[in-house]
């Protein structure tokens, strides 16, 4: 039996705790906030997007940053794993769109109160309020390997140590970078931190103003790199204008992709990072000139500006109408085809040139973290000291919305826990 230390009571760090104890070692969970799992209530915008139903295999195409080293880790753990669990705690759950799966109940809660009802039916001793400062460790025959940690003044003896903090998104939760600097002391390489599945400010804040709380479901994106012609990431689905600029599901996972994109800050302040939006994609060009031309058709004598009501949502026609610079006081039948063309390249091609990337605050996830080369994928133990272990956020590896990072924190909780 091993005295296993983990640090942080998120989704991982619960997770790591409920494995070890169950493999009967003895447990302490160290946790900063007043509670545990405080991150996961905001999950899914409260309902907790719990996993996702892809197979197993799909899950590292949709991890853009080092999927393949959580191969062994997804192996070991699964999405179906997950299911089980809840579904023994006395909680079912169902699929949405997308593949995402939801507590039955559609409450966050729910999700935190079986990982919390199993921690205490195995009587695991579970700390709050403390912050863990340092990780001991001590170096015998150039083996440095862990002996406990200082939190608040005190010295907690241990054979293992698993850190599971979090990243630095959503500060206000505990997630505020302090595992990185542990693991920094420790000898570890930090790849820079930076906001992934984050909203996205643009250049013209103007026309996302006068567009801002308009949601868009079922639209195509594009990100362009303008420099090279070359599309980064295209995506189908929903987003969101707000006053800053664009946000939304395929807007977050687009972000991803850019933050890794190279000289992507340099293209940004250069103004060659475009996003096109694709307003109509079930039509092509010219299905959506005979659409245009059958509307008109019922309102000829009207003026443009009340012709579109049937074709776009409300809060978008006043900024179609100037994208296509047609006068909007114009009878429709007065309409030129080469109008009609601007149309539907204000519609088809709606261009918006992309500023910035959210403050990390406003981060879903962090992308950068422990480097993983440093971590043994198959019992996520350090290269570099015996019987410290890492799980979730806290490693550099990140995915898309969908599900997809908290199956990372159970998957490589469950793997740290185990070993």
């Amino acid at each position: 039996m091993s005295k296993v230390v983990i640090i942080g009571g998120g989704p991982a760090g619960m997770m790591a705790a409920i494995t070890a104890k169950e493999n009967k070692n003895d447990v302490v969970l160290i946790e900063k906030n007043t509670q545990l799992g405080k991150k996961l209530l905001i999950t899914g915008k409260g309902r907790c997007n719990v996993t996702s139903s892809l197979d197993i295999g799909e899950f590292i195409k949709n991890t853009p940053g080092n999927g393949m080293f959580l191969y062994s880790a997804y192996q070991q753990y699964t999405n179906k794993d997950i299911i089980r669990f809840l579904k023994k705690q006395g909680l079912d759950v169902k699929e949405e769109r997308g593949n995402r799966i939801f507590p039955i109940t559609d409450k966050s809660i729910d999700v935190l109160n079986c990982f919390i009802k199993r921690i205490q039916e195995l009587n695991i001793d579970v700390v709050y309020n403390t912050k863990v400062t340092e990780i001991l460790v001590e170096t015998i025959d150039d083996m440095t390997k862990v002996i406990g940690v200082k939190a608040e003044n005190k010295i907690l003896e241990a054979d293992k140590v698993i850190l599971a903090t979090g990243g630095k998104s959503y500060p206000l939760t505990g997630s505020t970078g302090d595992g990185y600097e542990l693991a920094e002391k420790l000898g570890h390489t930090i790849i820079p931190i930076k906001p992934s599945l984050v909203p996205l400010e643009v250049y013209d804040k103007n026309e996302c103003k006068d567009l801002q709380g308009l949601s868009l479901k079922n639209v195509q994106i594009k990100f362009i790199d303008k420099e090279k012609n070359k599309c980064i990431y295209e995506d189908f689905g929903e987003m969101l204008f707000t006053h800053f600029g664009i946000s939304g599901p395929i807007i977050l996972s687009g972000s991803a992709h850019l933050v890794k994109y190279k000289n992507i800050n340099k293209l940004l302040q250069d103004k060659n990072i475009v996003i096109k939006i694709d307003l109509k994609p079930a039509l092509e060009d010219k299905k959506l000139d005979g659409r245009i031309l059958r509307d008109f058709s019922e309102v000829k004598n009207k003026q443009f500006k009340n012709s579109l009501d049937k074709l776009l949502p409300q809060k978008l026609i006043p900024v179609i109408i100037k994208r296509s610079k047609i006068d909007s006081n114009k009878k429709v039948n007065e309409i030129t085809r080469k109008e009609r063309e601007e149309l539907i390249k204000a519609i088809k091609r709606f261009e918006i040139t992309i500023k910035q990337f959210r403050p990390i605050e406003e981060a879903i996830i962090t992308s950068g973290g422990i480097n993983a080369k440093e971590i043994n994928p198959k019992t996520m133990e350090s290269k570099k000291i015996k019987g410290m272990y890492f799980a979730g956020e806290i490693i550099d590896v990140d995915s898309y919305t969908g599900g997809f990072n908290l199956q990372i924190a159970y998957s490589t909780g469950y793997v740290a826990g185990l070993n």
